[in-house]
Parts: C-alpha cells; structure tokens; sequence
C-alpha cells in the first residue's frame, strides 16, 4: 500500500476548497500512484464566521464534498480517508471523518472525540465545542488487509485514544489536521512521532497549511503533512505550501518491529 498525504491551503469557499482537492488528488495519483489518499481536517471549510461554517455543513451521507470524494475515490480506484467536514445531523453538528473504497462506498465515519477549547500562546482563542459535539465512537476500519485507526486534529494530546485504537488492531493511524503555527511548530512532529513510536503504527497526518480568516483576524496553520513509520522515522513530509507526499507502507516491517519489541505485551499498567 502506498499513502498520500494532501496538505491544503482552505478557506471561507467551500466551492473552491472541493475544486483544491480535487486538484491536488489528482496530482498526487498523476505522480505517486497511490493506492490511498488522506485529505485534512474541515479540508470543506476553514475559518469565516459560525453561520459560514454551518451553512456549509453536510448531512451524511449525501451532499457536494461527500459526492465530491466519491468521485475521486471512483475515478482513480484507491481509498480514500475524507479528512473531516463539519457534519448536520439534525440540530446537531460534528466534526466528521469519512472514508471511502475504491468503489466509492462508505467503509468507515468517525466524530472527532477531543475538541480544541484552549488559547493558544499568542493569545488567539479557540472554542471548537461552541461549533460541534463531541463524539463518542472509537472508529477502525479495514482498507484491504490494513487496519486503519481514525483520529482528528487535536485528539493527537490524548494517548489513551490511540492505545485503543492499536488494542483494536490499527496498523495504520489517520490523522486529518489543522494545528496552529504556535501550537504546531513545538508539538506537532514530536507527538506524532511518540505515538507512532508507542502504538507501533505507520501515522499518516495530513495538514491545513498557510493563513485564513477567522473573523477580522488573519490565523496560521502549521501544515508540515507527514508519515512516519513505526519506529518513529520521518519517511515523507510536505513542503510550505498546498501538495502532497507519499511513502509505501510495509507490513513485513510493521510485523517485524512488534515481534522484536512487543510493547503491547508488556504493559501492566491497564485504563
């Protein structure tokens, strides 16, 4: 299996986001072939006012972004793991992960857990419970013979999620992002590498990259899409900027790690 990591640049237009995305899956199949292409998190829709983000919610399954992901997963034949979108379900909103095989059918949808209600160092304020719900559901789902875990964002914090994810077999673990530069630029490498390293799992994250608006005010994303094997080795990481980047994943070498350190084994300490 070879994975993709898109890293987007979204903004207030969830129009030209879906048409970004688009763009950047098709370079990414044009030039790496891979069997499957992770996207970031609220890739629809970055920034703007509540009333913004709303509108552009989704019911799922159904709407543009959903049918939008359907369609790359048809057209080129891989899987696709659909970043996350802000979900409608009924009065209630979720920040929303769905993924998609190689026949556009849905396999897997997972509720970002952890929501960011924290002030960053430079003073910026963030309230994601204010916009969604949290979910309660820890989501894996087969992609081939690989087992991937799901996750969003901030629940990288919380190493208790991705234990569980490794209990219920992940060899592989998703993580759809849109970290702040000032959070990012001291935590987002080393975290994923520890939990990479911990749950002896590729980690796959996909980034929003770059400045977008939130109210009358400009935010950064750190971006820096990467994967990283289960060793904790950087195997491919993206440039600034919208791209992509892409590495094989290896079974053999994921089986080989476990058996000659098998952490999992060892632990005493139970949740």
């Amino acid at each position: 299996m070879k994975i993709s990591v898109i890293q987007m640049n979204s903004q207030t237009s969830k129009a030209d986001n879906i048409a970004q995305a688009k763009k950047l899956v098709a370079e990414a199949v044009e030039h790496d072939r891979p069997t499957m292409v992770v996207l970031p998190e609220v890739w629809t829709m970055l920034g703007g006012s509540l009333e913004q983000r709303r509108a552009a919610a989704e019911e799922i399954p159904g709407g543009e972004a959903y049918r939008a992901l359907q369609e790359m997963a048809r057209t080129y034949k891989i899987y696709v793991h659909g970043g996350s979108m802000l979900e409608r379900a009924g009065k209630e909103y979720f920040n929303t992960t769905v993924a998609f095989d190689p026949h556009g059918n849905e396999i897997a949808r997972y509720r970002k857990i952890h929501l960011f209600d924290v002030t960053t160092p430079d003073g910026k304020e963030y309230k994601e419970s204010a916009t969604v719900g949290r979910g309660d559901a820890v989501v894996t789902y087969k992609a081939g013979s690989v087992t991937v875990g799901c996750s969003i964002c901030y629940d990288l914090r919380f190493g208790e999620l991705y234990r569980t994810l490794a209990q219920k077999g992940a060899e592989v673990i998703m993580l759809p992002a849109a970290f702040t530069l000032q959070t990012g630029k001291d935590h987002w490498e080393p975290l994923i590498r520890a939990r990479a390293i911990e749950t002896e799992t590729y980690f796959c994250a996909a980034a929003q990259v770059g400045s977008y608006p939130q109210g009358n005010e400009l935010r950064q994303s750190w971006g820096h899409s990467m994967i990283v094997d289960p060793w904790g080795h950087m195997m491919a990481q993206s440039s600034d900027g919208p791209g992509h980047a892409s590495a094989r994943i290896d079974m053999d070498y994921l089986r080989d790690i476990r058996q000659k350190l098998p952490v999992h084994q060892h632990r005493v300490l139970k949740d």
